[in-house]
Formats: C-alpha cells, sequence, structure tokens
C-alpha cells in the first residue's frame, strides 16, 4: 500500500469520526428537546382520546340501562349469532410430522 493510502485512512477517517460526532452532540443539544414535546403532546393527544372513548362507552351503558326491559328483550330476539365451529374431521395435524399424534 502506498503511503498517501494509509495517511488517508489515518487521518480522513477519524476526522469523519469526530464531525459525526459533533454533530450528534449539537442533535442531542438543539433538536431532541423538540421531538420530545412532540412526542409528549401526541401522548397527551392519545390518553384523551381514551378518556373520550372511556366517557362515551359509559354513556351508553347507562343509556341502555334506562331503556325499558321490552326494548331489550325485542333487540335480543332480533339479532342472530352465528358461531362458527372447525370440522371434527379436519386435522391440521396431517401435514406437520412433528406435530402427528402417535
Amino acid at each position: 500500500m502506498s503511503s498517501a493510502f494509509l495517511a488517508l485512512i489515518w487521518w480522513v477517517v477519524p476526522a469523519v469520526a469526530l464531525s459525526g460526532a459533533l454533530l450528534y452532540v449539537l442533535w442531542v443539544t438543539k433538536f431532541e428537546g423538540k421531538f420530545q414535546q412532540e412526542t409528549q403532546r401526541s401522548v397527551g393527544q392519545f390518553r384523551r382520546f381514551q378518556e373520550s372513548l372511556r366517557d362515551s362507552q359509559a354513556r351508553d351503558v347507562a343509556a341502555d340501562a334506562v331503556q325499558s326491559p321490552t326494548t331489550q328483550s325485542s333487540v335480543a330476539e332480533n339479532s342472530k349469532t352465528q358461531i362458527i365451529k372447525p370440522d371434527a374431521s379436519d386435522d391440521s395435524f396431517d401435514d406437520n410430522p412433528f406435530l402427528k399424534k402417535s
């Protein structure tokens, strides 16, 4: 290797590392507070959203409790719930030799 190339390695690489470290310190001191404030603001907005959702759910529960029993029973009769159960004959263990039943 030539001495010019070795000088380039021994002077340029540390200079780039030093300038990167200085830029990082500058970013931490100047801009980190701004990003942290934005994060705190987002967390605050999310907490307000959660509280409003809890309040609306509490209002819905209270409104359902106020309804007459005849209205609630007619709603229960009109709503149909379909339950899907897996077939007993469908055995997914057949494809994997490690999960086969002995």
